[in-house]
């Protein structure tokens, strides 16, 4: 993908100088532990910043290194990463902690292996905690850059590619909490504030976005206030509850079914008609 020197020097010059300004000051940006940085990136998959925030600190005080995770039981990492949702997020860091108690790989590829992690956590952790200069694009990321030079939201490939392309290999952690920050503030999905962007004049966007969006479906959405609404009866008990007690507070008939899904991704132990929270 072509982008003019120019262009490429001017983003990157107005981007990392508005960063100067006004960037967010968040916790996760104040370490380069990667483990705390793990733990940020993963709060942060589809939940938003504010909800995230105190769950961090909480999360932190209760498990501070990889070492005190790895010695909890899930259930417990479950209690603490309530009211985050997408619990399947906790077992996995909780399967990173057992297989990794000692400390992270450094590599984009080591860390990708890791459970539930994937290829833009992998890359951000890299970057973030080791300082890597690799190339990925969160939605954020994929909407400014898109917008900037090709006039609309990216792909994936194409925002990694403009980032490979245009982003600062020095300023690494600096340029991405960047583009990040500008996308959660500014270049809005819905009424962009374009008026104050900092790469006004040299952006490509007319006011309409083309990119099309996957919506999901409701059947798959409602599973999952169906699967929230298990997992917070769980944790609110500490003997475990009935799925008699559960198909009555819940009053769906898609209970039973989720139970067994849980049961199958390690989220909860059933035993003699009662449900609970792993105990290892």
């Amino acid at each position: 993908m072509y982008v003019s020197l120019t262009v490429s020097a001017t983003l990157r010059r107005r981007v990392l100088s508005w960063y100067g300004r006004s960037g967010r000051d968040l916790p996760w940006r104040r370490t380069r532990d990667p483990y705390r940085v793990l733990v940020s990136e993963v709060m942060l998959q589809q939940t938003q910043v504010s909800r995230v925030l105190p769950a961090y600190r909480r999360f932190l005080r209760r498990f501070p290194t990889l070492r005190a995770l790895s010695r909890a039981p899930l259930g417990k990492v479950l209690r603490e990463w309530s009211g985050l949702g997408y619990n399947r997020r906790a077992r996995d860091l909780h399967r990173v902690a057992r297989t990794h108690a000692s400390g992270l790989p450094r590599t984009v590829a080591g860390l990708d292996a890791l459970p539930g992690v994937g290829a833009y956590t992998a890359s951000a952790v890299a970057c973030f905690a080791f300082g890597e200069p690799t190339a990925f694009a969160d939605t954020n990321i994929r909407r400014v850059l898109g917008r900037a030079v090709l006039g609309h939201t990216a792909t994936d490939q194409e925002a990694i590619e403009l980032d490979r392309v245009i982003g600062s290999k020095r300023e690494g952690a600096r340029w991405h909490h960047a583009l990040m920050d500008i996308g959660a503030t500014i270049c809005l999905t819905r009424r962009p504030r374009c008026d104050v962007c900092p790469v006004r004049g040299v952006c490509e966007y007319d006011g309409v976005d083309r990119s099309s969006r996957r919506k999901q479906s409701p059947f798959v959405a409602s599973d999952r206030r169906v699967r929230g609404a298990i997992m917070r009866q769980l944790v609110s008990s500490s003997r475990g509850v009935t799925m008699a007690t559960l198909r009555r507070g819940i009053n769906d008939p898609r209970v039973a079914r989720l139970v067994g899904v849980l049961a199958q991704e390690g989220l909860v132990e059933v035993s003699s008609g009662s449900v609970r929270l792993p105990t290892r």
